[in-house]
C-alpha cells in the first residue's frame, strides 16, 4: 500500500465545512473595501527576494529566518512572499501606476513564513489589506483606520482596541536611536542575546520584545513621541483630532513600533485579549520612504493588513455565527422523466432567481434516500418531483427546517412563489 502523502507543516487545507466561514469574510472585506473606492491589485505570490531584503530589513526576524527563498534553475534567488507591501510597491513601480496620481488599492491573498506554527499562526497563511499612495496628510491616515473599524462593526466583533503611535521621521528616528541605544547600554546587562544584537542592527525593535525579564527596563526607556519632529507631531495630533471626530476610540501605545524597517509617522494596530499572546489582528502604518528605496520616484504610502485566520478565530471564540451557504432548495426525484423534467425546472429557476442556492440529486437513489441527503445538506426546502407532480405539472415543496406543512406549487407559479420565501431570514 502506498504511503499517504499528507500536507506540509503548518499549511492546512480549509475543507467544506470551514470554507462558509473564510467566504463570508472575504465577501464582506471585497465589498467594504470597494465601498471606499479601492480597487483590487492581484500580485504573484513568488518575487524576487531582494524585493523583501530591500523593504523589509535584512536584520529583522522575517528576511533573515522565516522566508522561504531558493535559487531557481537559473541561479535567480526567489522568495514565496512574506508580506505584500512590497509586492504592491513593486507592482506601482513596474506599471507606473503612482506617479502623478493618487492610488488606493486592495489585496487578499496567501503569504508564507517559515515559523513555529501555533494556533492562528502558520506558515502558509492569508492576509488582506489596503495600500494608499500619493496621499500625505493625516486624512486617508483617519480613513484607513475607519474602514478597519467599520469591518468588525459588519462582522460583529467587540472587544477589538485600536493603539497608535507615531514614529517620526526617519532623521528624528535616527537621533531617537542614537539616545535609545545610550539608554540600552547602560541596560546591557539585562538584554537577552537577540536584543543585544538588535541594539546594534535596529534598536528599535528591542522595544518590541516579548521577554518577561526586560519589560520593566523596556517601559522606562525614553519615547519616541518625545522626540517627533515638528511636522510629524502636527500630523499625529490631527490624527487623533480626525478619530475622535469619527468617534473611533484608540489607545495611544508610546511602545508601538511595528516589526519592519520601512514604517514612519502614522502606525497603529488592532487588538485583542482574547486570544492569547497572538492578539494583534490588524496592524499597519505609513512607509513614505519605501517606493523611492525600492528604485521608484518619492512617493507617499499608508496601509495595513489583517490575518483572516485570526479574524476567523476571534469570531469563533465570541460565538459570532458566520452564514453557512447550504442550499436553499434541494431537489429530489423519482424516475428517469421526473430526473430530466427536474433539471430543466432548476436551470429555468437559475435563470428567474440567480440568488437562490439549489442542488439537485444526483446519483440516483430511492426516495429515502434522497430526502436523508436533503436534510444532511442543510437546505431550507425539498422540491419533490414524481410521476404524479408531472401528470400534474406540479412540484411538492416540503419545508426542512420549519415546523409548516408540505404544500404544491405548479410550474408556471414555482419562480414567484420562490421570490416571496425569505431564506436568509428563515
Amino acid at each position: 500500500m502506498a504511503k499517504v502523502i499528507q500536507s506540509i507543516r503548518g499549511m492546512h487545507d480549509i475543507l467544506p465545512d470551514q470554507s462558509a466561514s473564510w467566504l463570508h469574510l472575504e465577501n464582506t472585506i471585497r465589498e467594504l473595501f470597494t465601498q471606499y473606492g479601492y480597487r483590487e491589485l492581484r500580485t504573484p505570490v513568488l518575487e524576487s527576494t531582494d524585493l523583501f531584503c530591500r523593504s523589509i530589513g535584512e536584520v529583522t526576524d522575517i528576511v533573515e529566518k522565516e522566508m522561504y527563498t531558493f535559487d531557481d534553475r537559473n541561479g535567480d534567488s526567489l522568495t514565496l512572499r512574506p508580506e505584500c507591501t512590497a509586492s504592491c510597491v513593486r507592482a506601482g513601480i513596474q506599471h507606473g501606476l503612482m506617479y502623478n496620481q493618487q492610488q488606493r488599492i486592495w489585496y487578499i491573498g496567501p503569504m508564507f513564513r517559515h515559523e513555529r506554527p501555533q494556533k492562528g499562526r502558520y506558515r502558509q497563511f492569508y492576509q488582506a489589506g489596503i495600500e494608499t499612495f500619493g496621499i500625505a496628510g493625516p486624512d486617508i491616515d483617519a480613513e484607513v483606520i475607519a474602514i478597519s473599524a467599520r469591518l468588525w462593526k459588519r462582522l460583529g466583533l467587540k472587544n477589538v482596541e485600536l493603539q497608535i503611535n507615531s514614529l517620526g521621521s526617519s532623521e528624528a528616528r535616527a537621533k531617537y536611536r542614537d539616545v535609545l541605544v545610550a539608554y540600552f547600554e547602560q541596560h546591557e546587562a539585562l538584554l537577552d542575546e537577540d536584543s543585544k544584537r538588535r541594539m546594534k542592527t535596529n534598536p528599535l525593535r528591542v522595544l518590541d520584545s516579548k521577554n518577561p525579564a526586560m519589560q520593566e527596563m523596556i517601559e522606562a526607556a525614553p519615547q519616541l513621541l518625545n522626540h517627533l519632529d515638528e511636522e510629524s507631531q502636527i500630523h499625529f495630533d490631527r490624527l487623533k483630532e480626525l478619530l475622535e471626530e469619527m468617534e473611533i476610540d484608540y489607545v495611544v501605545n508610546p511602545r508601538l513600533v511595528r516589526g519592519l524597517d520601512y514604517y514612519c509617522r502614522s502606525v497603529f494596530e488592532w487588538v485583542t485579549t482574547e486570544l492569547g499572546t497572538q492578539g494583534t489582528i490588524c496592524a499597519g502604518g505609513r512607509y513614505d520612504g519605501l517606493v523611492e528605496q525600492l528604485g521608484g520616484k518619492p512617493n507617499t504610502g499608508l496601509g495595513f493588513a489583517m490575518g483572516l485566520e485570526r479574524i476567523l478565530l476571534l469570531l469563533e471564540e465570541q460565538g459570532i455565527e458566520t452564514p453557512d451557504f447550504a442550499p436553499n432548495i434541494y431537489v429530489v426525484t423519482q424516475g428517469s422523466d421526473a430526473e430530466k423534467a427536474g433539471l430543466k425546472i432548476t436551470e429555468n429557476l437559475r435563470d428567474a432567481l440567480p440568488n437562490l442556492r439549489i442542488t439537485n440529486n444526483c446519483g440516483g437513489g430511492s426516495f429515502k434516500a434522497q430526502m436523508k441527503r436533503a436534510d444532511k445538506s442543510g437546505a431550507t426546502y425539498a422540491i419533490i418531483l414524481g410521476d404524479n407532480e408531472l401528470t400534474e405539472k406540479v412540484v411538492s415543496l416540503k419545508p426542512l427546517r420549519l415546523k409548516s406543512e408540505q404544500s404544491q406549487v405548479s410550474f408556471d407559479d414555482l419562480a414567484s412563489h420562490l421570490a416571496t420565501i425569505d431564506f436568509d431570514g428563515e
